[in-house]
């Protein structure tokens, strides 16, 4: 992990994360210059390394002045935009009622390296808006929290994602910022990024093992697939749950959603990082697409009372992780399943053995 490579100032942050295998290296670059986005590089050379030109990437140019050397290395680039969070109120009778619009990239924020952890693996990016004439963050803040991983596994804290060495895991975090309405509710939009030849889809999930996030039977993937084919190049992943809580438990949870992805037909928001990498076909051959993911039942009744909302994501290149019954499960099942059955089958031959001694015993008539 590193913290601004090759700049010394602690003004703007961006944490390049790269993990390195015997034949290729991935790499991760968070940024909060603009927009909060991450940049996610795959590439087949196990030694590539992040250029990066600073004066040209702090200018109102940046395009060309991030880059993976050798260039010729890139085997798949993505990129994941956090552009707005959107806050309204579903009281009746009136309705929704949206209020003034949070752009994230119009925020302030804090020095990312008072918060890295190199044994962890783990980085915080907090913020609070530039202009807050309501003082709706006077006493919160919202952040991103970031973990990598060395190898797979799954998170200790709910909704206890299930990981991989090829993935990292992002939080969303909304602390102490005071809602505008009595029963507001947020919206966070997500934009992604994709080069000629990759569209992103959306998939839901359902399965009867909630195991390891109780009362959840949903996982949605946002998925990056090549126009011609059926392989998986990244994802995103997420279980349909938020928690309202710092040391969530099952009854912290709240109710999420994916409200549908589409091709976003706007300008994406200033993120310095995208431009610089992407260059002039961000606007050309690149496909932009987003989607927005709320959170809150069906009374909007989401942040009154503790005034805290965590969200995780996965992030990653390849397929998404699977969940599968563990071993205690299947044993459980086989126990709860085999027993009755073993008994049915037991009692049947007891059944056949004992009419088979009944007929024996009579007599022949002539």
């Amino acid at each position: 992990m590193q913290y601004n490579p090759g700049w010394n100032s602690s003004s703007v942050n961006l944490l390049h994360v790269r993990a390195a295998g015997p034949g290729d290296s991935l790499h991760y670059v968070w940024s909060s210059i603009g927009a909060p986005a991450v940049l996610l590089v795959a590439t087949q050379s196990p030694s590539s390394a992040l250029r990066v030109n600073w004066t040209q990437l702090l200018s109102p140019s940046p395009a060309g002045a991030i880059w993976i050397d050798p260039p010729d290395s890139v085997v798949y680039s993505t990129a994941v935009v956090f552009t707005k969070l959107f806050e309204f109120s579903d009281a009746k009778p009136f309705g929704e009622l949206f209020y003034p619009t949070y752009d994230l990239s119009e925020f302030s924020w804090d020095s990312l390296n008072h918060t890295l952890n190199h044994t962890a693996l783990t980085a915080e990016l907090s913020g609070v808006p530039a202009s807050d004439p309501g003082g709706s963050f006077a006493n919160g803040s919202l952040a991103f929290r970031v973990t990598a991983y060395e190898a797979g596994g799954r998170a200790g804290r709910l909704p206890s994602l299930l990981h991989t060495a090829d993935s990292s895991q992002l939080e969303f975090i909304l602390a102490g910022v005071a809602p505008r309405g009595n029963s507001s509710r947020f919206v966070l939009e997500v934009a992604t990024v994709e080069e000629a030849g990759a569209v992103r889809r959306l998939r839901s999930e359902r399965s009867i093992d909630d195991e390891y996030t109780p009362t959840i039977f949903e996982v949605l993937s946002l998925v990056a697939e090549p126009q011609n084919g059926s392989s998986t190049l990244g994802f995103l992943q997420w279980k349909a749950t938020a928690y309202g809580s710092r040391s969530p438990r099952r009854e912290d949870g709240i109710r999420c959603r994916a409200q549908g992805l589409q091709a976003a037909n706007w300008t994406l928001p200033v993120s310095s990082i995208v431009q610089a990498y992407f260059g002039e076909s961000l606007g050309s051959t690149c496909t932009v697409s987003a989607l927005n993911v709320s959170f809150g039942g069906e009374e909007g009744q989401v942040y009154q009372e503790k005034r805290y909302l965590s969200w995780s994501v996965l992030l990653g290149f390849g397929q998404p992780p699977r969940d599968t019954f563990s071993a205690l499960v299947i044993s459980i099942t086989a126990v709860a399943l085999g027993t009755p059955l073993a008994m049915l089958l037991l009692g049947s031959c007891l059944v056949l053995l004992a009419r088979r001694r009944r007929y024996s015993e009579y007599e022949p008539i002539n």
